[in-house]
């Protein structure tokens, strides 16, 4: 007899989780697949080990999860570079309580622009955006 494989379409329903979630788990190794064409296979065996290998859903107060993408127009090179290295070292001193979080930055010059890409809970990522705001001069509007 043949073992089934699944789609990430079909692990996704199964599971409850976003089809971008198992991918992201196929593409760092926790869940292993085999690609067929453009998409992802993965056997009952595979998928089993996986289900029970993963941590029960801890007990406690609901976590978020925060991700977003600012740009920073007008920005030269220099400028960039010193936004990128401050946010960067406030990602590195940052307080054990907000938890996991990435940083990602990209100077485009054609356009002038420095992209930032948070991930993180929404206390590091609010915190984040402060900071950013206080690089670029941005200043709270009251009417």
């Amino acid at each position: 007899m043949q073992e089934p494989y699944y789609t990430v379409e079909q692990i996704s329903e199964l599971l409850q989780m976003h089809p971008k979630t198992v991918q992201r788990y196929i593409r760092e190794g926790r869940l292993r697949a085999v690609k067929v064409g453009k998409g992802w296979r993965v056997s009952g065996h595979d998928l089993s080990v996986f289900t029970e290998s993963a941590p029960p859903a801890p007990e406690c107060a609901p976590v978020s999860i925060v991700s977003c993408v600012a740009d920073v127009y007008a920005a030269e090179r220099e400028d960039a570079i010193r936004i990128a290295n401050t946010l960067t070292a406030a990602l590195n001193g940052k307080p054990a309580e907000y938890g996991a979080s990435k940083l990602y930055t990209q100077y485009i010059p054609e356009e002038r622009k420095l992209r930032i890409t948070l991930y993180g809970g929404a206390r590091f990522t609010a915190t984040m955006l402060d900071a950013l705001a206080l690089l670029t001069g941005e200043t709270e509007q009251t009417e």
